[in-house]
């Protein structure tokens, strides 16, 4: 099911450039079907549980991780809570073997706690798990991250990232919103969250809930996705996305990269920095630098200084050949000097 998404019956036909210029430039969310069903794991998942467990034992390091376990009564719905840290769940460093046995067992009885593994490196958990099952138009060096666990749903949330997401087993439902509804969302703190990101409290909640008029305004525009084992799905960076897993046991794979960035530095950085500089100060001060920062860096009408030569654009020329003037002019001004 897929509601308002453009797809794609494959991008195998796409190099790395292809796919940044045709599926991610547009900065919207695009279906990939199909994407990964000739990959060995998801081959593995379409023969048995055992099958891909196995697959996957094959490649385990012997590295812990920390999941998520959840009670019976929050079926599966990772989130804020009364429980310690103020989450509904508990963590547990558990080995790999270890997890897969707890996963098997409740998805065999629901009675039993759920059991959720979020973004665990391949290169660190599972080696040789990306050599055997890549194929994908992305920048070199981008690696995988892995997801396995039960029946789930995960916070509506966004990424500072580029994202392709790939079901390996089970379904997954992703319920996406455009970065403009983040007014709508009422968003939880961002310093205190359950996996690094900031999540939506109004998602997922009953049509009519006192607590969150404006979500009325942001249901009406969510977009709903159901991929199957091998489909893929592109989410661009600050599109918010509540992910939802729902078969007794599931498995995703997912990549993150910033196709766009033109150094180590991060818009979120430069959002942080602004909060501290210009959040409080009065309103009308507050409209002066958005109009500033509207014609120099959003710029709506085009290059700042289109009027002028493009010899005399200075710092304001190709941010490829300057970039390293403008990040030692605002370290020299941070540093006091």
């Amino acid at each position: 099911m897929t509601e308002g998404l453009p797809e794609m019956a494959s991008a195998g036909m796409l190099d790395a450039q292809a796919f940044t210029r045709t599926v991610a430039e547009p900065c919207a969310p695009r279906v990939l079907r199909g994407l990964a069903r000739d990959w060995p794991t998801v081959a593995a998942a379409r023969e048995s549980r055992r099958a891909l467990f196995t697959y996957l034992l094959g490649f385990d390091s012997g590295r812990t991780a920390q999941a998520f376990v959840g009670a019976p009564a929050i079926g599966g719905r990772y989130d804020y809570g009364d429980g310690a840290g103020g989450f509904n769940f508990d963590r547990e460093t558990l080995a790999l073997s270890e997890a897969l046995a707890r996963i098997a067992a409740a998805a065999d009885r629901p009675d039993l706690p759920s059991l959720y593994l979020g973004s665990l490196p391949a290169e660190l958990h599972f080696p040789g798990f990306a050599e055997e099952n890549t194929t994908l138009p992305l920048p070199p060096g981008v690696q995988p991250r892995i997801w396995l666990g039960n029946a789930s749903r995960v916070a509506c949330h966004y990424d500072t990232y580029d994202n392709l997401a790939i079901v390996v087993a089970g379904r997954r439902r992703f319920t996406l919103y455009p970065p403009d509804a983040i007014g709508d969302l009422y968003v939880g703190p961002i310093d205190h969250t359950m996996a690094g990101q900031p999540t939506s409290l109004a998602a997922g909640s009953a049509s009519g809930d006192p607590r969150y008029p404006r979500f009325e305004a942001a249901r009406e525009r969510a977009l709903v996705v159901e991929l199957e084992p091998g489909d893929a799905l592109y989410i661009p960076k600050l599109w918010w996305h509540q992910v939802e897993a729902t078969e007794p046991v599931n498995m995703l794979v997912n990549y993150w990269w910033d196709g766009f960035s033109a150094g180590p530095d991060a818009p979120y950085t430069t959002m942080l920095l602004a909060m501290i500089a210009i959040a409080e100060r009065p309103a009308a001060e507050r409209a002066a630098w958005r109009a500033f920062f509207d014609h120099y860096v959003f710029r709506p009408d085009g290059h700042p200084l289109a009027h002028l030569p493009e010899e005399r654009h200075g710092i304001l020329g190709p941010l490829r050949a300057n970039y390293g003037r403008i990040r030692a002019t605002i370290m020299q001004i941070l540093r006091g000097g």
